[in-house]
């Protein structure tokens, strides 16, 4: 996409936008008018930049692969954080090590778009963000920030699920399955009723667009302005088998804690809706529910398109991700 010549929001996707629209601009930068180009060079271009940033990642605490970068909002620019400084905003530049690195960007931030713009899904406010050169990073507002300074509560799944790499080898982090890990919002979150849902939905929606990295850590709990625990915003959304031969669910174990599978998935290998209906009744979903939160997964969402089109994917990669999509959701009508 010409750079020059932007025709949609790099935040909402919205059309008739050379930059941020306004509604961007109010819930990831609290109505600050802030440029989509970032005041730098890509650090594989300019040495002294590459310091910077060097020096930023050893500051940053937040785990994972993909390499992560703390910014700070002064006044309408976003720049790197300095030590002492607590940043409000992480950016993913292109990582390494992938198919298509240069893709991940745009393929995080547009399945981050569909998962609340279509699925009503509760996600980290998110965009794209461009260094001088035009090579694509994706930014997104930390939520465990308080407006008035201070932290949110926060425990990922891990922690609940009391593995760590000490006592559960390298691994630990897809050792487990989504049952289990639907019974530890049981235990934890008063409001589980609730919860259980927004987590079947997600649960869902990764199956869905094809999301082979939704591990233990990429689930969370946030304390809420009550005190209590909910799930937190979703973040880490990405269509990972655009960059990897992925199988179809990050846990190990899949859905299931024991080795449960319906006449569908053993004859396809894949999933279908029965294996989902009966994941939500094991994790304590009504019945009377279960079919109200499936259907919009089941039906053909055209704003699905709309919004693929719309993004910062290369023109081959939108085709190739809209057909995983048209493909999951068939096998999960089977």
């Amino acid at each position: 996409m010409n750079l020059e010549e932007l025709k949609y929001c790099p935040g909402t996707l919205a059309e008739g936008f050379t930059t941020y629209s306004p509604g961007c601009l109010r819930n990831l930068f609290s109505g600050k008018k802030v440029n989509h180009f970032l005041p730098y060079e890509p650090p594989q271009q300019n040495e002294e930049v590459a310091e910077q940033f060097l020096e930023n990642r050893k500051r940053i605490s937040i785990s994972g692969v993909q390499e992560k970068l703390s910014l700070i909002l002064d006044k309408n620019t976003l720049r790197l954080t300095k030590e002492g400084e607590q940043g409000t905003y992480i950016l993913k530049p292109i990582p390494r090590d992938l198919k298509k690195v240069d893709q991940v960007p745009a393929n995080e931030h547009l399945t981050m778009q569909i998962a609340k713009q279509v699925y009503g899904i509760n996600t980290a406010e998110n965009a794209m963000t461009f260094f001088k050169n035009g090579s694509p990073a994706y930014i997104t507002k930390r939520f465990d920030m308080k407006e008035e300074g201070g932290k949110w509560g926060k425990e990922d799944f891990a922690s609940l699920a009391g593995k760590t790499k000490d006592n559960a080898g390298g691994n630990f982090k897809y050792e487990y399955s989504y049952e289990e890990l639907g019974l530890l919002i049981q235990k934890f979150v008063s409001a589980w009723r609730v919860e259980i849902e927004k987590y079947f939905s997600l649960v869902i929606f990764n199956f869905l667009f094809s999301n082979g990295d939704a591990h233990l850590k990429n689930f969370s709990l946030l304390e809420s302005s009550k005190g209590d625990y909910l799930l937190s915003p979703a973040y880490d959304l990405i269509n990972t088998r655009l960059h990897v031969d992925d199988i179809d669910f990050a846990l190990d174990r899949g859905l299931f804690a024991d080795e449960f599978k319906s006449e569908q998935y053993k004859k396809f290998g894949h999933p279908a809706k029965a294996d989902f209906i009966e994941f939500a009744i094991r994790i304590g979903i009504l019945e009377s529910r279960i079919e109200k939160i499936l259907t919009p997964f089941l039906e053909k969402q055209i704003f699905v398109e709309s919004l693929i089109n719309r993004s910062f994917l290369s023109e081959p990669n939108k085709r190739g991700y809209l057909l995983m999509y048209n493909t999951k959701r068939n096998l999960l009508k089977a």
